[in-house]
């Protein structure tokens, strides 16, 4: 069965060496690596669990690119057939940010834009982000998020799914993907997609065996076309994070859906 990551990011030592990322390195009983790592690295882990494409993100942050746009765009370049590109922006530069977009999709082939409010420190609804949002919907590009408590030691307040609705009431034609399930807020995450037709939830930064009952069952029923399958590699490695997923009883639409078709719907591959 074909597999999609939609959130995955191939590390640079700029991003893994951040200090936001030190103690989550230390939870996961890694040490955050010291030397680049190499594309082959990231491609064997895909191998590993079986998953065939992943969506591979740049980060942008007030006080550092992690991972530039055009770095991702160089990791895209020596494995077109398994990498897609996700671009990043600085939006506390709005008209910057837009032509950035552009670039990124029209010229970089990128197929979303993420956005992380945490790195900010400002919900989703901050007027920084809706040049953003229009650009997304001009493009016809799905626009990447984070949603429930953050794993590095920054607030989480500004994760709450519902800062969503309001953007998703603005701006109805923008597709909008959650990652990392919303929690402790999972409850407000599935209302807020079963709300709206353009939201939708992943998975990244969980393996299957720590779901939310209530996610489950939703993913088993009308939510299966809502939730896509998400690793946030290199912090889960894609086959620890479908460890467990035999046991969720998912019926093979739901499954096939989870692991692959939305995320294909979704981003248009």
């Amino acid at each position: 069965m074909t597999i999609i990551d939609a959130w995955a990011q191939h590390p640079t030592l700029r991003h893994s060496q951040d200090e936001i990322f030190a103690p989550l390195w230390r939870w996961i009983r890694r040490s955050a690596p010291t030397q680049p790592v190499p594309l082959s690295a990231t491609l064997a882990a895909m191998d590993g669990g079986g998953v065939a494409k992943a969506l591979i993100s740049a980060w942008v942050a007030p006080r550092n690119v992690m991972i530039s746009n055009d770095e991702v765009a160089e990791f895209v370049a020596q494995a077109p057939d398994r990498l897609i590109g996700v671009g990043s922006v600085d939006i506390a530069k709005p008209m910057q940010a837009v032509r950035e977009i552009r670039r990124c999709v029209e010229k970089l082939g990128f197929k979303a834009i993420r956005v992380l409010p945490w790195l900010w420190e400002v919900p989703p609804t901050d007027r920084r982000f809706y040049p953003v949002y229009v650009a997304c919907c001009e493009l016809g590009v799905p626009f990447c998020t984070q949603i429930g408590h953050t794993g590095p030691l920054m607030p989480s307040e500004v994760g709450r799914p519902i800062y969503l609705d309001r953007v998703a009431l603005d701006f109805p034609e923008l597709k909008i993907v959650g990652g990392h399930i919303g929690y402790p807020w999972t409850d407000e995450a599935i209302a807020l997609v079963t709300k709206h037709d353009n939201v939708y939830i992943d998975t990244s930064a969980y393996t299957a065996r720590r779901f939310p009952a209530a996610l489950v069952e939703f993913m088993r029923g009308h939510g299966r076309r809502k939730v896509l399958f998400g690793t946030n590699y290199p912090m889960i490695d894609p086959a620890k994070a479908l460890e467990g997923l035999d046991s969720l009883g998912l019926d093979e639409e739901a499954k096939a859906l989870f692991l692959a078709g939305n995320a294909r719907r979704v981003f248009g591959l």
